[in-house]
């Protein structure tokens, strides 16, 4: 199977080279623990290999986006700018629609953000790269059983297209589904917040929960964010990705 790489060298190693071309990989973790941060490494590598990149941005403003890749060495702005990248701010738009639909005496918007399966008819035919950031907010006025039946929709029509998918998904709302989109992705990275019993330190861990036609291991990665982006840490030394 062909791989595209995650943009984080030890990463690649862990799961046999990088995600499955063509498929959806979800990425899931608490508040701060550096989920759009994995996103941010993908999508710079893959505009500075030259594909073709799409950045749905669920919950963040084009600007914070932007700045938060910079300030970890991973500068998207000139992809952003010559049209390599395409930035979709559905935040912003989800956020004028609603004022205007509330403005006009329209008490229900739920509809705003209980609509996956539209999210492909946003993304150009030539793209080859797309994150969604964050999934979870389709989730607040959905049931499981819908949430799993258009999700399962998304991944056939973008795998279809050839896109190869990062999913980006709060714990909060991976709970309140109760962990259904493992299922439907092809795999599955969890970053973990927790604190280390021996030093009273909080740390940052990845594991790969799930990665089908790859053997991967069940090892919990320590990691750190840099002004370099993410270093995963060994007993010995630090591996800078």
């Amino acid at each position: 199977m062909e791989r595209v790489s995650t943009g984080i060298q030890e990463l690649d190693r862990f799961i046999g080279g990088g995600y499955p071309r063509g498929k959806s990989v979800l990425i899931t973790g608490s508040a701060g623990s550096g989920k759009t941060i994995v996103a941010i490494h993908f999508i710079h590598n893959g505009c500075t290999a030259g594909k073709k990149c799409v950045y749905i941005a669920t919950e963040e403003e084009l600007e914070d986006i932007l700045y938060q890749a910079e300030s970890i060495g991973h500068d998207v702005r000139k992809y952003y700018d010559s049209g390599q990248l395409k930035i979709i701010k559905l935040y912003e738009e989800r956020a004028y629609t609603t004022i205007q639909t509330m403005s006009l005496g329209f008490e229900k918007i739920d509809s705003l953000q209980s609509d996956i399966v539209s999210l492909v008819e946003k993304i150009p035919k030539d793209a080859e790269l797309v994150v969604i950031d964050n999934l979870g907010v389709f989730t607040l006025n959905m049931s499981m059983d819908e949430f799993r039946k258009q999700l399962d929709t998304l991944n056939l029509l973008l795998a279809k297209q050839g896109y190869t998918s990062l999913y980006i998904m709060d714990d909060t709302s991976n709970k309140r589904t109760q962990g259904v989109a493992a299922y439907s992705a092809y795999g599955v990275i969890r970053l973990v917040i927790e604190e280390n019993p021996y030093t009273s330190m909080r740390e940052r861990h990845l594991e790969v929960a799930k990665m089908r036609s790859t053997s991967v291991s069940l090892e919990s990665y320590t990691f750190d964010i840099t002004s370099d982006g993410i270093a995963i840490v060994k007993k010995k030394g630090v591996w800078s990705l």
